[in-house]
């Protein structure tokens, strides 16, 4: 693991994009690719404060299959909020059951190479996300 942030104030989203930035730079990520990394990762650790309350980032160094295994970086957020009823309709872009715009959970799909959730109500979501270097 490169490392992890308690999400547990607004300057905790701060702290994750820092972490992601510095990360993507480390890796070799263009500066295009940084922009986008770190985007989704602030919009999905504003996600966690604003809907779960708290909550977790990991990021981690992964390797792909195959010939030449590329490298990539993986974010895993975890809470233990509400959890989402209705993730196909969370994943709707414009779609916010709060004040935001509705841009979070789809705008980081469309960012990231690979995008998964797991929701369940009453439990909490974990969202991971990879980004891989491209050669």
């Amino acid at each position: 693991m490169i490392g992890r942030v308690e999400i547990t104030t607004e300057p905790d989203i701060v702290l994750a994009r820092q972490l992601a930035r510095k990360a993507a730079i480390g890796l070799g990520f263009s500066l295009i690719d940084q922009t986008r990394i770190t985007t989704a990762v602030s919009e999905l650790a504003r996600n966690t404060f604003l809907y779960a309350g708290r909550g977790t980032m990991e990021c981690w160094e992964v390797a792909g299959e195959g010939k030449g295994k590329r490298k990539g970086l993986q974010f895993i957020f975890h809470d233990q909020g509400p959890g989402i009823a209705d993730v196909e309709l969370a994943m709707t872009v414009g779609f916010t059951s709060g004040s935001g715009l509705g841009l979070g959970l789809s705008g980081a799909r469309r960012l990231m190479d690979e995008f998964s959730i797991d929701s369940r109500v009453g439990q909490g979501t974990v969202v991971r996300i990879t980004k891989w270097l491209t050669e």
